[in-house]
């Protein structure tokens, strides 16, 4: 398969790859098995216009999970331009947990129509990869953090929230195992993490 990327699309078909991902993202994350069909016509995209940009299902749904994740791992450097590198990176914690949860029927498409992927913790892996390596270098550097650890090491780490139930009752799980992940992080660190005062 031809890389899209790899050279500049005419601006026309640049928004025409655009509406197909943003229709493709509303549709599969409402019903995993969307057909094509109803995609390219909600994004008033012809059928060869649509192929030419995704020649087939497994090709759609790889690059608009892979758009999505690309924007979680943006809000890393937004984060931390605001926050201490550990609010950034326990905020951050809690962005994934919510795109995890919200885009469930994405993640449903995608395992249906690759089979490549074992959990959904493989995916995106790039962007994310990037994004972890920045907040945990920060924190490393502050001293919140144990030093050492890699991004493998926190994705397994936090591997438990792709075994919440989307349809559950899933904030206050997600919580609690993000915060054991963060006091596990924060074990052995230099300079311990800033407390509120009490009351």
């Amino acid at each position: 398969m031809r890389d899209e990327r790899s050279t500049p699309l005419r601006p026309d078909a640049q928004r025409n790859r655009e509406r197909i991902l943003e229709v493709a993202l509303t549709e599969l994350t409402r019903a995993a098995d969307a057909p094509l069909s109803t995609i390219a016509k909600k994004a008033g995209v012809g059928q060869g216009t649509f192929y030419r940009n995704f020649p087939n299902r497994e090709a759609l749904v790889l690059e608009v999970y892979r758009y999505e994740m690309q924007q979680v791992a943006d809000t890393a450097v937004q984060l931390l331009r605001t926050r201490t590198p550990d609010q950034a990176l326990r905020e951050w914690m809690d962005r994934l947990a919510q795109y995890a949860m919200a885009k469930a029927g994405l993640a449903d498409a995608l395992r249906k129509s690759t089979g490549r992927y074992g959990s959904l913790a493989q995916l995106g892996h790039g962007p994310v990869t990037r994004a972890v390596t920045l907040l945990l270098n920060a924190n490393e550097q502050a001293g919140t953090i144990r030093r050492g650890l890699t991004p493998d090491d926190f994705v397994l780490a936090i591997a438990g929230l792709w075994q919440i139930d989307p349809h559950s009752d899933w904030q206050p799980r997600a919580k609690r195992l993000l915060d054991l992940v963060m006091d596990g992080l924060r074990a052995g660190a230099t300079r311990p993490p800033d407390r509120p005062e009490p009351d």
